[in-house]
């Protein structure tokens, strides 16, 4: 009895042991993970002459808030594109979740009859696409999307990969006997889609409107070639532009008016720095909205049969 007491109590400590050991790995992990982000946050705060000077620096020579000051430099242009962004990423998000969810539940119910057909239907265009110019074409000669905020938002809304994820959770996560209570309930199928199987498809869903926003959020090639007003430019197409613009004066700063001086001052790498914290800052908030449907996906019970 006391030797039996005596593992138990040297087993417990052995699993204190490895539990401090293991936290310790898992935090050393999230630092390394979280660590480059806040060292372009530092560049991003760093002198640009100490910065040329000493290099990167994890506690900078000098401070600075010029490379900030450059990108403002637009005025209200800047927050014109982050509340197009938001728009674009907020109702892509929702319209591409709809449509992606219904369309992955119908294929993944056996009963219907033509699931075989809208699933093929959708991994072929996995695999073929009709190519840059007709995409072009049907988009503003057919649908009229030329200069219009639906331009950053329909081309993204519908994506098969995404289908075939959801349509899999569906088939795996959500049990056939679930469906057959509501139909023995009398309940349709938009009701039981409403009521049953959308409460058990959370981290699903969560994934799949992770996925969305992350591609509205970062989406900038729609924008070069459906915008051309200047009051629908999307966050990451506007930083480009600063981007492009700031190369192009240096590049040809001989043929240029302004002075060495005011070329040497112009925060190049710092700035750069600077757009990718404004560029990511904000997406960054939204990890903690999914992932409280990611620990409710791991405790959520539906049958038990």
């Amino acid at each position: 009895m006391f030797k039996s007491k005596s593992k138990m109590k040297d087993f417990h400590q052995l699993s204190s042991g490895w539990n401090v050991v293991f936290n310790l790995i898992a935090g050393i992990f999230s630092f390394l993970c979280v660590f480059p982000f806040l060292f372009v946050m530092i560049i991003s705060f760093t002198d640009e002459g100490a910065l040329a000077r000493n290099g990167y620096q994890i506690w900078p020579e000098k401070w600075s808030l010029e490379a900030y000051k450059y990108v403002f430099q637009t005025g209200d242009t800047l927050l014109r594109s982050y509340g197009v962004t938001i728009f674009v990423t907020v109702v892509g998000t929702l319209i591409s979740l709809f449509i992606i969810s219904l369309y992955a539940y119908a294929i993944s119910r056996k009963g219907f009859r033509y699931r075989n057909f809208f699933a093929f239907f959708a991994f072929f265009t996995m695999l073929f696409n009709g190519g840059l110019v007709p995409t072009y074409i049907v988009a503003t000669q057919l649908l009229h999307l030329k200069d219009s905020i639906w331009a950053l938002i329909l081309p993204l809304a519908l994506n098969a990969f995404y289908i075939m994820i959801l349509r899999t959770f569906y088939s795996t996560s959500v049990p056939d006997a679930i469906i057959e209570s509501g139909k023995i309930d009398g309940a349709s199928e938009f009701k039981i889609f409403y009521k049953l199987v959308l409460p058990l498809s959370l981290p699903g869903l969560a994934t799949i409107g992770l996925f969305s926003t992350l591609g509205y959020w970062n989406d900038w090639f729609n924008a070069l070639l459906y915008i051309d007003d200047p009051n629908l430019v999307p966050l990451q197409s506007m930083l480009m532009r600063i981007e492009t613009s700031m190369q192009f004066i240096l590049q040809n700063s001989q043929n240029s008016s302004l002075s060495m001086t005011a070329l040497q001052s112009m925060p190049q790498d710092t700035s750069r720095m600077a757009m990718v914290v404004l560029a990511t800052g904000p997406i960054i908030l939204a990890y903690p909205f999914f992932q409280r449907y990611f620990i409710q996906g791991l405790t959520i019970g539906a049958v038990k049969e």
